[in-house]
């Protein structure tokens, strides 16, 4: 018997369980598990405030608008069926709050051309300030800030729909499939706009040999 019973340990041959993947932990979560959401948030955390943070350039609004998707996924949990992996589902909602926060910027420059300008945002490091060497397609010499700078404010330059794609793809590593689903646009469009978000990088730091 207890050869029977020790076949059913997880921890056999020293070896740990296989980690639950995001969809198992969503449904456990749908069911009730909170250590479940607990684990999806750890694991996602991070890759989603840097795709927040990339976008707004304000750490303070990134911080809420990371509380806002996971806020959604509560909301939504008693719905959720799996059908989708699950990183596409919360980029498209982290997306979606970056094209709404875009949005209310532009009419708020919008409303605002006849005000004197006050400055720049302060409430945390900017995008030049946040975005590391080894994010982009660089050499080792990238590493100097004045490059860093350089290389962030191109990438801010970059058309909004060629943008969201490079981060997704370049930061966060989502396939070109997976920003298709996100985006809602054929994967062959993603790759086209990586393919003009990568000539238009390498035209703007042509001095930097890249």
């Amino acid at each position: 018997m207890a050869a029977i019973e020790g076949m059913d340990d997880p921890h056999r041959n020293g070896r740990p369980p296989e980690p639950r993947s995001d969809e198992a932990l969503m449904l456990s979560f749908r069911d009730g598990d909170a250590r479940a959401f607990e684990e999806l948030v750890s694991r996602h955390r991070r890759g989603l405030f840097n795709f927040l943070l990339r976008s707004v350039q304000n750490r303070s609004r990134a911080e809420e608008l990371l509380q806002e998707v996971f806020l959604r996924v509560v909301r939504s949990k008693d719905r959720y069926e799996r059908t989708a992996k699950l990183t596409t589902w919360l980029y498209t909602i982290a997306r979606n709050l970056c094209v709404d926060e875009s949005r209310r910027a532009k009419f708020r420059r919008t409303t605002s051309l006849d005000t004197p300008r006050k400055g720049v945002d302060d409430e945390g490091p900017a995008m030049v300030e946040t975005v590391a060497a080894d994010e982009v397609p660089t050499d080792e010499r990238a590493a100097a800030p004045q490059i860093r700078q350089r290389i962030a404010r191109a990438i801010d330059l970059l058309p909004e729909d060629q943008r969201e794609v490079f981060l997704m793809r370049q930061i966060n590593g989502l396939s070109f499939k997976e920003i298709g689903d996100i985006v809602g646009a054929p994967e062959n469009t993603v790759k086209s706009r990586m393919r003009y978000a990568l000539e238009k990088l390498r035209q703007d730091l042509a001095d930097f040999n890249l």
